[in-house]
């Protein structure tokens, strides 16, 4: 797991001159954009530095105290609060030559924050993830009851909205298929409508739920799935997928292909 709060000596001292323009900000006019970032012939440290130099040195400080400022946001996100003005008053004294730390002690509290930020993300994953896993058992426990649903011995549940009348493909099989994916709450995370072209790929290269589902289609069929989570992406945890979730789609069989297609899409 890489560390989310690593302070170089070189990050930490030129952050030091957000500090010193403390008092010159004050005095920027008032009609300046407060949050005004790009570099343009209006901004005030445009004009109050002349040469190349100064610009460069005031720009790397800028980039080093948005970046620190993340770094100090992340931990507060779970619970590690991080004094700014502390951080601030590290940097002062450190270009000052009189740092309160060792390099020694400066390395060890920053390999033990970074301890703190691991434990305390992996409980957190644990925490969402059991959440995940009982919030979908009592989604499909309220799916099972619906009219028309049928279960597989795998766990699978699929709804027949429109039963096809073509073949049905085999695991090796390639197909076409329109799909929209979903989770519990309703957040659709792909969709083969919305990017208004049918799909392409071997059964046998997606999720284990869906090449169990769609052999159980003909082509001309739109089924209902929800798949649970060992069926699916497991514990793996994705920006749009988190882990332990139960998945829903909607699945058109359109065709079945007998020639190579190509890799099967991210979300399948």
């Amino acid at each position: 797991m890489k560390s989310i709060f690593k302070v170089s000596l070189l990050a930490a001292t030129v952050l030091l001159a957000v500090g010193c323009q403390k008092e010159d900000a004050k005095e920027a006019p008032a009609t300046a954009p407060k949050t005004e970032q790009a570099v343009s012939a209006a901004s005030p440290a445009m004009t109050q530095y002349k040469t190349d130099d100064e610009k460069a040195a005031y720009a790397i400080g800028t980039s080093f105290a948005n970046y620190l400022n993340t770094s100090i946001e992340k931990p507060a996100e779970i619970g590690i609060k991080l004094d700014k003005e502390i951080v601030l008053k590290g940097i002062e004294d450190s270009f000052a030559k009189k740092s309160g730390m060792t390099e020694e002690d400066t390395k060890a509290v920053l390999q033990n924050l970074d301890k703190r930020v691991q434990e305390k993300m992996q409980a957190k994953a644990k925490e969402k993830s059991a959440a995940s896993i009982k919030a979908g058992e009592e989604f499909r426990a309220k799916f099972a009851k619906e009219d028309g649903v049928k279960t597989t011995k795998s766990g699978i549940m699929y709804k027949v909205e429109k039963e096809g009348t073509g073949v049905t493909p085999k695991a090796t099989d390639t197909v076409v298929v329109n799909y929209e994916g979903k989770l519990i709450d309703g957040k659709k995370f792909d969709s083969s409508y919305d990017r208004k072209e049918p799909a392409t790929f071997p059964l046998n290269r997606v999720i284990p739920g869906w090449t169990e589902a769609v052999q159980l289609m003909k082509v001309g069929s739109k089924y209902q799935v929800v798949i649970p989570p060992e069926l699916a992406y497991g514990a793996q945890d994705t920006p749009t997928i988190p882990a332990n979730s139960t998945l829903v789609f909607e699945i058109e069989l359109m065709s079945v292909k007998a020639d190579a297609a190509p890799q099967a899409p991210a979300h399948k």
